[in-house]
């Protein structure tokens, strides 16, 4: 039996606004000398780890049964998050700071991103941006809400009109010479690109309206979960470059209206 999803938007909305308030109190205290490269150019710090064990509290004491997937303490699910698991359980997927580069150089775009996620779907999602203390928010069948207004993607289907979000691959620089060659694709013909560096806040780009489009070829199921579900809730359209739309895993996103999400799989496959 699935939980109650206004359960589990409100205890993903807690566990957000006790890890903000948290990492709002470590702005500007860490030096270089206290950051930890997992990869190259992947920063991790203390205050990731402290978070994402704020966030843990609060979901498992209101979903004591749940699994916590999150990106610094528990990266691997002991159930498949896929669609064809055999035991679907409730698993919270969690990033406890998207954007740790922008936090540690005082960048304003960062946030915590939650998701609750059960044989494959998300039934409930927060993104909350810190810096402005804007939250994003949705539930399955629901809807998706920055604070009390309702989102809907954009109307614009003219692909020279589009704005479009992007992330670099720069855990997988292999990637780079065919993620240049998008690019190039892409610029020539929109209206622009933006890159910001937190995938779940340009997610809620896409479900605000602001993003036409987003694609990223380099990303994990906490860098995505919940703004899935924006997405969705919003109007749009998420898959894989391939269409596939189990998206809750690592892999490339590509994201938007119906229209820019379509030229985009097109563009992003020739």
């Amino acid at each position: 039996m699935k939980p109650d999803v206004a359960a589990l938007e409100t205890a993903a909305l807690g566990a957000a606004q006790r890890a903000a308030e948290f990492l709002r109190a470590q702005e500007g205290t860490l030096r270089p000398t206290e950051w930890t490269e997992k990869g190259r150019h992947d920063f991790v710090t203390e205050v990731d780890r402290e978070s994402e064990r704020i966030i843990r509290g609060v979901l498992l004491a209101a979903f004591p049964d749940a699994e916590v997937l999150g990106e610094e303490l528990s990266p691997e699910p002991s159930v498949p998050l896929s669609p064809r698991a055999a035991v679907p359980r409730l698993c919270w997927v969690v990033d406890p700071l998207d954007g740790t580069t922008n936090f540690l150089h005082g960048y304003p775009s960062y946030g915590v991103s939650i998701a609750a996620v059960m044989d494959g779907e998300p039934l409930a999602g927060v993104v909350l941006h810190v810096p402005e203390g804007v939250v994003y928010r949705a539930v399955r069948g629901g809807g998706a809400w920055r604070d009390g207004t309702r989102l809907g993607v954009s109307r614009v289907h003219e692909p020279r009109h589009a704005l479009i979000g992007t992330g670099f691959p720069f855990k997988a620089l292999d990637q780079l010479p065919a993620y240049l060659r998008q690019f190039a694709v892409i610029t020539h013909e929109t209206a622009g690109i933006r890159r910001a560096g937190s995938a779940a806040l340009d997610l809620c780009d896409v479900a605000a309206g602001r993003f036409d489009g987003f694609w990223e070829l380099v990303l994990a199921p906490w860098d995505v979960a919940a703004g899935v579900l924006l997405v969705r809730e919003a109007g749009g359209l998420v898959t894989g470059l391939d269409g596939e739309t189990d998206v809750i895993r690592h892999g490339p996103i590509v994201a938007g209206n119906a229209t820019i999400h379509a030229w985009l799989l097109d563009v992003l496959n020739r």
